[in-house]
């Protein structure tokens, strides 16, 4: 203790110089009257302050209690961590970081944990721009006047309570109402583009050694380059070569009661699928009475799926389970459980000709917030046409193609092929040079799309890569999109996938939850009796414990105590 600590703790509890009647001293009490004839021994002062120091806290700990006392300790701890605590989250999220200055990219950085190269891309050209570096803001197109334009992200949490992993994020939407008022009148603009048909052909011929299939019709190269200038009338390929329409002996054929529903009129559907029993259906939430009323739930599902419904008895006559109206496939075009997944994924215009927007999840997804709200925040909010979550931490074709090859999701020599074309093509690693396009790698389990000619046309191609090389469609997504782009001016709303993560969540697969052990029971066992019997013979008697080993006894269990509430404690 230094000489300045002692100086104010002593004159907390009354200072040297206050003391007028008794003062320490050579181990006597002096009264004041002989003060002037003594001499004072400053070591021998010094000695006795620390002495009532020592015994201050002696004092307050016989007059608390033992218990009390360290209650008090613990109490004072707690305090003293509570605000060192807030003091380093209140410098953390004042300083003027690369995360805050990003804008909405810091978000997904912040959920997920991940720092990439396009988030330093990002941070450079906005510091040039000279944003600012202290907000969350959500992206808003309608405007200052919009109920969600002032909503921001919450700041970053501190690092050592930062979660790891992709997790939701806060997503501002309109009440029900509001979105459904929010609805465009009339189409969006179609680019260029006004007039888009479809290949018809009963005999497709392979005529070049590449992939493709009799359901796709078998484009050769030249066609699928034709198909990229984009025109005021195109003729493409888009799956359903053959046959008088959709469904109708193509291959994917529906039931032919399901085929007249499939032409009626809906402004808004809402499609998923399960093929090769691959999925377990989850049922909507949060679904309003109006999008119950007017807004249809398709799932496709193949054969072999249908048997498993109908064995479980999840499957009768009406084809509804919950909001979802089952639509059975059968001659699917494809061994590929996963490929014919793709058909109603990407080619929903062609099966439903009439609607005029969709919101696709894969099978696994339960969708949980109202299809009006979806809508709203990620198309018509956003003046865009087309909606899909980018990658939650890839961005990079060629990263994503070597984590496909490292998991096992496709044959590693048909990866190695459709990479090693697209370089041929003129794909390069993602870098700043194709700002303001953040991502090549989408997270392609949802697509929010209106359909008109531009759209149609862009998941007709990107089907069409899905055809002819792999079906993994992440590979392919960013060149289609990048080829289109170069002709036309459009753009896709490629948000964050925190946000995808907000209106949907991802279950398990069910071949895994077949496979999961059971949850373990917990067994707690009633606490045992009190021995009534012994405590009625000793009642009123008094077990002697002598010298030693009562007062070893006695400071054990004190001992033992404290550390019990010490540790319930923290």
């Amino acid at each position: 203790m230094t000489g300045g600590s002692l100086g104010l703790r002593a004159g907390s509890y009354g200072s040297l110089l206050n003391i007028k009647n008794v003062i320490a001293g050579g181990g006597r009490l002096l009264h004041s009257k002989s003060f002037g004839s003594v001499r004072k021994n400053p070591i021998i002062m010094l000695s006795g302050s620390r002495e009532k120091e020592r015994s201050l806290p002696s004092i307050w700990y016989r007059y608390l209690g033992r218990r009390k006392f360290s209650m008090l300790l613990l109490v004072a701890f707690a305090v003293l961590v509570f605000v060192l605590g807030s003091f380093v989250v209140n410098k953390e999220s004042n300083s003027p970081n690369v995360d805050q200055r990003i804008g909405t990219m810091s978000m997904a950085h912040y959920i997920n944990a991940t720092r990439n190269e396009a988030s330093r891309i990002l941070g450079r050209r906005n510091r040039q721009k000279g944003g600012d570096g202290n907000r969350f803001q959500a992206s808003v197109s309608k405007g200052a006047n919009h109920p969600c334009a002032n909503f921001t992200f919450p700041p970053p949490p501190p690092p050592h309570l930062r979660r790891i992993g992709p997790r939701p994020c806060p997503v501002c939407y309109l009440p029900v109402d509001q979105a459904i008022a929010s609805m465009p009148s009339s189409p969006s603009e179609s680019p260029v583009l006004h007039n888009l048909t479809y290949v018809h052909d009963e005999n497709p011929i392979k005529t070049e050694p590449h992939g493709g299939s009799d359901f796709g019709g078998y484009p050769s190269l030249k066609q699928r380059n034709d198909s990229f200038d984009i025109k005021e009338s195109m003729v493409v390929h888009c799956g359903f070569v053959k046959g008088s329409k959709p469904g109708h002996q193509t291959g994917f054929d529906f039931d032919e009661s399901d085929l007249a529903g499939l032409q009626q009129f809906h402004e808004i559907i809402v499609a998923s699928a399960i093929f090769g029993n691959y999925d377990l259906i989850q049922q909507p939430r949060n679904i309003s009475e109006e999008a119950k009323r007017n807004v249809p739930f398709y799932m496709f599902i193949d054969e072999e799926t249908e048997a498993y419904m109908k064995n479980r008895s999840m499957l009768d006559s009406s084809k509804r389970v919950g909001l979802w109206r089952i639509i059975v496939i059968h001659n699917v075009p494809y061994s590929d459980a996963r490929r014919n997944g793709k058909v109603p994924k990407l080619l929903l215009h062609r099966i439903f000709p009439n609607i005029r927007y969709s919101i696709w999840i894969d099978g696994k997804l339960q969708l949980v917030v109202d299809p009006y709200q979806i809508l709203e925040r990620f198309l018509w909010r956003q003046n865009a046409n087309f909606a899909i979550s980018r990658h939650y931490r890839r961005f990079d074709v060629f990263v994503e193609a070597e984590a496909n090859k490292a998991a096992g999701k496709y044959d590693n020599s048909s990866i190695d092929a459709q990479v090693d074309f697209y370089r041929t093509e003129g794909l390069t690693p993602y870098s700043e040079a194709k700002l303001p396009i953040i991502s090549d790698v989408p997270e392609g389990c949802v697509l929010i799309k209106e359909h008109i000619p531009i759209t149609n046309l862009f998941t007709c191609l990107w089907f069409n890569e899905v055809d002819r090389f792999t079906s993994r469609d992440q590979l392919s997504f960013g060149m289609v999109r990048d080829k289109i782009m170069a002709k036309v001016d459009w753009h896709i709303n490629m948000f964050l996938d925190c946000e995808r993560r907000n209106f949907v969540i991802q279950a398990y697969h069910r071949d895994l939850l077949e496979h999961m052990p059971p949850p373990v029971a917990v067994i707690r066992h009633p606490p045992a009796l009190p021995n009534i019997i012994t405590r009625e013979r000793n009642q009123g008697k008094k077990i002697p414990r002598h010298g030693k080993d009562r007062r070893s006894g006695s400071r054990h269990l004190h001992k033992a105590s404290a550390g019990n509430r010490e540790s319930n404690f923290f």
